[in-house]
């Protein structure tokens, strides 16, 4: 604003003078838009002010900035860890190609939530419907042991993943457009690997931010686009927690959840599957935000060439050195070979091994509800990272930065990016183990069964008796049966 008023009315703040043709009601009006606009130097003084978007619309398109405009999409989990080998590297080729999809002018960005259940609603979807029978009291009993088995087995946590994309576009009309035709192959894509995946409208969006910023709470999403209108308030303002406090550069508060942002710091030359799934693993709230952008082909093979180049140039200057001191010409450091070594291997693979060049930013949001409870989950987490030879690093005086990344708007604060290969940035894999009531109305009974007591290829309805006796049992519900057939599977 002080920025337009100097343009308007003078090079700097003492050269701003009003008019003389305004009234003296429009003289005091642009006195204190001038005032206002003194004090403000674009730091944030409410909650809303710290949440980034502009507008979210109700086909659930938002947003950010003046030319920036994100859409996401929520998918479920198959089961990728207990898989066999053949179908792990399936999955895992499919999952390449999926990644290949994106060109550098589409953003995305993977959100992975656990997030403490909301027990009401959780237990109506779990519920039996009454039917006009004599068992209903069962229904409730049986009903009610599936959600204490619920709690039992996830800590009482739920778990999803979203995938949000976002384009540069100069207006909405032009926007639209091509995010639903990126939304139309990126569920195709989905759907090729086996994963369910669905379109979030506006208000699914902001219900899931406002369960972000209430992850510490149990206040409800309230909210209708009507009241919008003549109430002179924003979509912001149904899904701000109470405060935001960054009271220094390590930790932040959220209402009254404690909370920190970290950077995953890669410097594993080998990585294994199991990360993701170990970080997703934590019995913990807390929410994992991996940021990517695809490089232009062209561009990453001019940069490796370029590379190479200099480190030719390098290695020719140190044979020079070599032949003045008077030793071998071909001893060089080690750094330099196993560094031009590597160049010439990635150049290969970008020219003909159909990879591209993605630019990777990992964060984890950890919590607590003291800060003891954060302290112990960050060091948990940074265990984990250790564990694979990375290294899980604070972001010191970026945390606000940091939690407004974790926000499912595909728009990255944080400027620190890792450069990796289709198949490097892959072996994120976003797919764990698919949790029993995922698997649609079929499967609506929730229960756990020890792994390694399962046959293989088991059949529930046929074999169900013929096991050993579990702590719990996963049942199918199949509505075409009576209520005690379907007990009999117990």
């Amino acid at each position: 604003m002080f920025d337009v008023l100097k343009k308007m009315f003078g090079k700097n703040e003492r050269e701003i003078t009003v008019p003389e043709h305004l009234t003296k009601e429009e003289r005091r009006q642009v006195k204190e838009i001038i005032k206002k606009a003194k004090r403000d130097d674009g730091v944030p003084r409410t909650a809303q002010q710290s949440i980034p978007f502009d507008r979210m619309f109700q086909d659930g398109i938002c947003r950010i900035g003046t030319d920036y405009y994100t859409k996401t999409v929520q998918f479920q989990d198959i089961n990728y860890q207990l898989a066999l080998q053949e179908d792990k590297t399936e999955i895992f080729e499919e999952w390449c190609s999926f990644l290949n999809f994106f060109d550098s002018s589409v953003h995305f960005e993977l959100s992975f939530m656990n997030m403490a259940t909301d027990a009401e609603a959780f237990g109506k979807s779990i519920a039996i419907k009454h039917q006009k029978d004599d068992f209903n009291g069962v229904r409730d009993e049986y009903s009610s042991m599936l959600f204490h088995q619920m709690e039992a087995g996830n800590n009482g946590l739920t778990k999803t993943k979203y995938l949000t994309f976002g384009i540069k576009a100069d207006s909405m009309k032009e926007a639209k457009p091509r995010l639903q035709h990126i939304e139309t192959d990126i569920l195709n894509n989905f759907k090729r690997i086996g994963v369910q995946a669905r379109s979030m409208k506006g208000i699914d969006r902001l219900e899931l931010m406002h369960s972000q910023f209430h992850m510490g709470d149990s206040e409800k999403f309230q909210f209708d686009w009507k009241w919008l209108v003549g109430s002179g308030l924003s979509v912001k303002d149904f899904i701000t927690p109470s405060c935001f406090h960054f009271k220094n550069g390590r930790t932040f508060q959220m209402g009254s959840l404690y909370g920190c942002m970290s950077f995953l710091s890669i410097t594993a030359s080998d990585i294994s599957d199991r990360m993701l799934a170990d970080f997703l693993g934590m019995e913990s709230s807390q929410i994992v935000t991996m940021h990517i952008q695809s490089v232009d082909q062209n561009e990453a093979i001019k940069t490796v060439k370029h590379t190479i180049t200099e480190l030719d140039r390098s290695k020719i200057e140190e044979q020079k050195k070599a032949v003045r001191a008077g030793y071998d010409m071909d001893i060089i450091p080690s750094d330099l070979a196993t560094y031009g070594k590597d160049a010439k291997a990635l150049l290969k693979e970008l020219q003909s091994q159909n990879e591209r060049m993605f630019l990777l930013t990992f964060l984890v949001m950890n919590t607590g509800k003291t800060e003891q409870e954060l302290e112990n989950n960050v060091f948990q987490a940074s265990s984990i990272a250790q564990k694979h030879n990375c290294n899980l690093v604070r972001l010191d005086f970026q945390q606000e930065q940091g939690l407004m990344s974790s926000l499912p708007l595909a728009n990255n604060l944080i400027e620190i990016q890792r450069g990796m290969t289709t198949s490097s940035t892959a072996i994120f894999v976003p797919f764990t183990t698919q949790e029993l009531f995922q698997q649609g109305e079929e499967s609506l009974y929730y229960g756990l069964y020890p792994l390694e007591s399962v046959p293989q290829n088991i059949d529930f309805y046929d074999q169900i008796q013929s096991l050993p006796a579990p702590d719990y049992v996963i049942a199918k519900y199949q509505p075409h049966l009576s209520l005690p057939h379907q007990l009999l599977l117990l």
